[in-house]
């Protein structure tokens, strides 16, 4: 299974975006989507499974969760809008991964990519950076 991973859109597609999409199986969005209509885009070019963010309005939040656990191939993930990362966990994140034990753990929210182990709970921390028009990366 091949997983587009994206966050922080903030009301933007990037046209470029499902270029790279194009080869996916599903379309994960860790949040701050924007609007529904964006989502809903994603949707028609691949499934999509999503959460909401901070900046995210009622027709979202009564879309997607705001927290979302599944398993992929043999994979227990769990998704989230702020979550931190390894050492600076977000208020609540820590104790909600030692109870759930995930595999790999997803957020978004920093706009920051990162991809790091989390030996301490035996997990993979993933945030793939904002995909919209704002972000700290050089590359989307």
């Amino acid at each position: 299974m091949r997983i587009g991973l994206i966050s922080d859109t903030h009301s933007y597609l990037d046209p470029k975006l499902f270029g790279f999409l194009e080869e996916c199986d599903e379309i994960w969005h860790a949040g701050d989507i924007g609007t529904l209509s964006l989502a809903q885009e994603l949707a028609q070019f691949r499934p999509l499974k999503a959460v909401w963010g901070n900046i995210d309005g009622p027709e979202i939040r009564y879309e997607y969760p705001e927290i979302w656990e599944f398993e992929c191939e043999g994979v227990k993930v769990l998704m989230i809008h702020i979550g931190g990362y390894p050492k600076r966990y977000a208020k609540g994140v820590r104790k909600m991964l030692q109870e759930k034990k995930p595999d790999l753990f997803i957020c978004g929210h920093s706009h920051v990519l990162r991809a790091m182990p989390d030996d301490k709970l035996g997990l993979i921390h993933l945030n793939p950076g904002a995909c919209g028009r704002q972000g700290f990366q050089h590359e989307k």
